[in-house]
């Protein structure tokens, strides 16, 4: 209950909803009315009734996934004065590490270092098919890069395979659709969302298809020689922060793959498309206010959805929420016919605080928010508290997708900006970008708490985790969530 933030608007605990508060207007019928029965609502959301979310991708020959090896690209900020916001830790000299983990206890070592000189490599994304990997560059001062490397799965050393622009600046999320066809990516700092083509035989980014630029080719009041820590969270710097839109995200829906959405920092929304992939253009269908309406610097950085249900979470970084939303699958059926819409294909439905009650919000803001792969749990980092808070997915048919905190647990590190499960969900490793180091969790699928490992690993300016499984020869299994 503490955790729960404060709506605008009456609320009130249910007990249909385990004493979760839930927005007055959601319950003047039942919120058994909003979300569906479960067997019911997964079959529409594409789901079987046991649980198991319907192949995105045909089986087809070529790669399969190797789960006896599970590799972990770490990247590095090689480079402070080109930021947006302000890392206290050590430049790196060399942009990304390379680890094996062993599932059975959670120990790490370090197989590779790139000798590749690439600047402030700030995301990574493997090839659900291919052992690639591609990575995006940070800086406010000129466009990124998004680069293509080669996996070797035995030694995980990382050939540099290509490099395109990837057209704005301070790039900071790459989303590949359904078909590995086309790349969407996200530039932070001047807020544009491009589409890439991709090689089909290489698999390297192939040159930008279309291009959304929120500002309309408006000069940003921000100048990117000059301006506020983004680090830091008072109202001084808020106020600079959320003079411009910042697109910090894009993810495709995962039951179509014809939706996009893109939380705007900025301006304190999410943006919905529609995707086209023969054309690579996304179409605007309008916004989602990314929390409850009234509030303001609210900061939406990354949006998840859950496994099955048809539930999706954003976190909001500047007032360290979570705000909990409702898919709803009739209005982006009519959006995907062409049909004239005017409602949301979001509905909130829930917010929830992601620090305890007496840490000054303004001495936080929230990095990486994730999904169990269970789909009994989800995650956020609080860079200031340098926390993870766990939270329990309620599963219950009254409820289903609503969340109610678990555990928080300190990261043994400062600024956690990312963290990220082993292929097996056992084991938790947090990129701590403040003290050069990452820290290895035993999460508890039975409790949700973290429980600390004792294994700490010194790498400067951690800034992203990424989970790689590499391809063997063999037939492939149906595509997992990218």
């Amino acid at each position: 209950a503490q955790a729960a933030s404060a709506h605008v608007g009456a609320l009130y605990s249910d007990p249909r909803t385990c004493g979760v508060p839930v927005p007055e207007a959601l319950m003047s019928n039942s919120v058994a009315s909003f979300f569906p029965a479960p067997t019911q609502a997964l079959r529409a959301a594409g789901v079987s009734a046991g649980g198991t979310m319907a192949p995105s991708v045909p089986r087809r020959s070529g790669m399969a996934l190797d789960v006896s090896k599970q590799l972990i690209v770490v990247s590095c900020y090689t480079r402070f004065d080109n930021l947006a916001h302000g890392p206290r830790g050590t430049e790196a000299q060399r942009s990304l590490y390379t680890y094996s983990m062993d599932p059975s206890d959670g120990q790490m070592v370090l197989l590779s270092i790139t000798k590749d000189e690439v600047m402030n490599p700030a995301f990574s994304r493997f090839h659900p098919r291919k052992n690639l990997l591609y990575t995006c560059t940070e800086s406010v001062a000129e466009n990124g890069q998004i680069v293509t490397w080669k996996v070797c799965p035995e030694t995980g050393r990382l050939s540099k395979l290509a490099s395109s622009d990837a057209g704005g600046t301070s790039t900071c999320y790459l989303t590949l659709d359904k078909a590995c066809e086309n790349m969407l990516v996200v530039n932070y700092w001047d807020a544009t969302i491009g589409v890439f083509g991709v090689d089909p035989k290489q698999g390297h980014v192939d040159g930008v298809r279309s291009t959304f630029d929120p500002n309309n080719g408006r000069k940003m009041k921000a100048r990117h020689d000059k301006h506020v820590n983004h680090s830091q969270n008072d109202s001084t710097a808020q106020k600079e922060r959320q003079a411009d839109p910042h697109s910090h995200a894009v993810i495709l829906d995962p039951f179509f793959g014809q939706i996009a959405y893109v939380p705007d920092l900025g301006m304190d929304l999410i943006r919905q498309f529609r995707f086209d992939k023969v054309s690579g253009k996304l179409h605007s269908i309008g916004t989602i206010p990314s929390g409850p309406s009234g509030r303001v610097a609210l900061g939406p950085r990354y949006i998840e959805f859950h496994p099955t249900l048809p539930v999706c979470y954003v976190v909001n970084e500047l007032s360290s929420e979570v705000s909990v939303f409702a898919f709803d699958r009739r209005v982006v059926e009519a959006v995907i016919s062409g049909e004239p819409v005017t409602e949301p294909t979001l509905r909130l439905v829930q917010t929830v605080s992601t620090i305890p009650e007496a840490y000054p919000g303004d001495m936080n803001t929230c990095g990486r928010i994730a999904v169990h792969s269970s789909g009994k749990f989800v995650l956020v980092s609080n860079r200031g508290h340098d926390s993870i808070t766990v939270f329990r997915v309620h599963l219950d048919p009254s409820s289903a997708g609503l969340l109610s905190v678990a555990s928080t647990q300190h990261t043994r590190g400062a600024t956690p900006r990312h963290f990220m499960f082993d292929n097996s969900g056992q084991w938790l490793v947090t990129a701590n970008q403040d003290s050069d180091n990452l820290g290895v969790f035993r999460f508890n699928l039975a409790t949700g708490k973290l429980e600390w490992s004792g294994q700490q690993y010194e790498v400067p300016s951690p800034n992203f985790l990424c989970s790689v499984i590499p391809h063997a020869p063999g037939p492939l299994m149906p595509s997992s969530k990218l």
